[in-house]
């Protein structure tokens, strides 16, 4: 029996003593401490010694550094996600109607994968003395962006008219003085000589009298016909009334103005011949102005015809005036590398004037809710986009992104994070330096 008892003990105390040395070289595996000498001004330089830096030959810093052995990084399989479309923080595995509005659920799309692990850091205890890092949980969120925009008044080419010559004669008088003046619908312009026009003009006088002698069809439609002539020609209808009651047609007739707005261009003076077609003055109706703003290239991509702008004016303090942009011009200026935009305001009290300035603001919601992060966690260097990640209490791990849109501090993430990880906000300068300094990126095969 009491052999027996000693046996026992003894098989477990080899056991126990196998099993202390397999955990023993288990731990060695998984961490261990590694010493060498660099320079400050040159991470790059590793020395098995003390010395000099064989770059700057200042001397060189002894490092002590715990390394752990790169843990696999589990990567998470895509799955279908549908959301409520007003009510983005209600999410199902399942397409099926927003549970709140009744509404179809639309799908999430998540492509969004974890990227590989360029860099870890684990900081020794002094230094987490002095490190007080911020995180932030990537999440999903409805982007919202504000664009501000320098806009200009100008004349609304589809307001612009003029009054032309539609029968070929001299100027006698002119009723309009100068460019600038407002001119209104039916307002008398000037006079002409035309002898064309006083000839159509006695031909309705001769065919009125003969009509009111003879009433028969044939000379009715003779003086339809006159009459349609000289309103096709601008003469109203009470102005050939008041010459048959006459009973003659005046050497000088006057031309009446078929529209309203700003005489913009004056080419009526008196004793010039005018053809048929020519202008006699070109108009511009400011009781609708066009607003045409600058949308800068990264943001060109964003605007859309239909989209709500909100203005304001130097000229008119204390309001603002809303617009919807109706025209996006398809060439982007080569010089300012800017897209024209417009909009059309509705300016019946004349306020605005072309030429003023406006301070435009065009606020957009993206479709969807992308996932995000804060700004302020990404390390741009130019080739790429880096963030830092929590491991653990003391351990940090670098990846590297890709983002999209911008919004409001956050940007959208394209590829590299998964949902719930947490990203440093506040001390991932800190981190890169570290890594930088003691290759932290080279040992895990990144480039700088």
């Amino acid at each position: 029996m009491n052999k027996i008892i000693l046996l026992l003990c003894l098989s477990l105390s080899l056991f126990y003593s196998c099993t202390k040395e397999e955990r023993v070289d288990t731990d060695k595996e998984h961490k261990h401490t590694e010493v060498f000498y660099t320079c400050a001004m040159h991470p790059q330089i590793k020395e098995d010694k003390p010395g000099k830096c064989p770059i700057c030959h200042m001397n060189l810093t002894k490092v002590t550094k715990s390394v752990t052995a790169q843990e696999p990084i589990t990567q998470k399989t895509d799955k279908k996600l549908w959301r409520c479309e007003k009510y983005p923080e209600v999410t199902s595995e399942v397409e099926e109607v927003c549970p709140l509005d009744g509404t179809q659920m639309v799908l999430v799309e998540n492509k969004i994968q974890a990227s590989e692990v360029v860099a870890k850091v684990k900081l020794q205890k002094s230094q987490m003395s002095h490190f007080f890092p911020a995180y932030f949980p990537v999440s999903t969120m409805t982007m919202n962006k504000k664009i501000r925009m320098l806009g200009t008044v100008l004349q609304s080419e589809d307001k612009e008219s003029s009054i032309p010559a539609r029968v070929g004669g001299r100027v006698e008088e002119v009723f309009i003085k100068s460019t600038g003046s407002f001119v209104k619908l039916g307002e008398p312009v000037l006079d002409i000589y035309s002898p064309k026009l006083i000839t159509a003009g006695e031909e309705y006088l001769l065919a009125r009298r003969t009509y009111s002698k003879n009433s028969s069809s044939e000379f009715k439609d003779m003086v339809k016909q006159s009459e349609q002539r000289l309103l096709l020609w601008g003469i109203k209808s009470f102005q050939y009334e008041d010459w048959y009651k006459r009973g003659e047609v005046p050497k000088s007739i006057t031309i009446y103005s078929p529209a309203t707005g700003i005489v913009r261009k004056k080419n009526a003076v008196v004793g010039k011949y005018f053809q048929e077609g020519q202008n006699f003055f070109e108009l511009s109706d400011l009781s609708e102005v066009w607003v045409e703003m600058d949308v800068y290239e990264h943001d060109a991509g964003l605007v859309e015809t239909g989209q709500k702008v909100t203005m304001t004016f130097t000229s008119i303090p204390g309001e603002s005036l809303d617009g919807v942009i109706d025209f996006i011009n398809p060439v982007l200026d080569s010089n300012s590398r800017t897209l024209k935009i417009r909009t059309t305001i509705n300016n019946t009290e004349g306020k605005l004037k072309p030429g003023m300035l406006a301070d435009a603001v065009l606020e957009m919601k993206y479709k969807g809710s992308p996932l995000v992060i804060p700004r302020s966690a990404i390390i741009d260097t130019g080739n790429r986009k880096v963030v830092w990640l929590k491991n653990s209490d003391d351990s940090f791990m670098a990846k590297v992104i890709k983002t999209g849109l911008e919004s409001e501090g956050y940007v959208e993430v394209k590829s590299g994070l998964i949902e719930g990880e947490e990203v440093v906000i506040e001390g991932n300068f800190l981190l890169d330096a570290q890594a930088q300094l003691f290759g932290g990126y080279e040992d895990f095969g990144g480039n700088k």
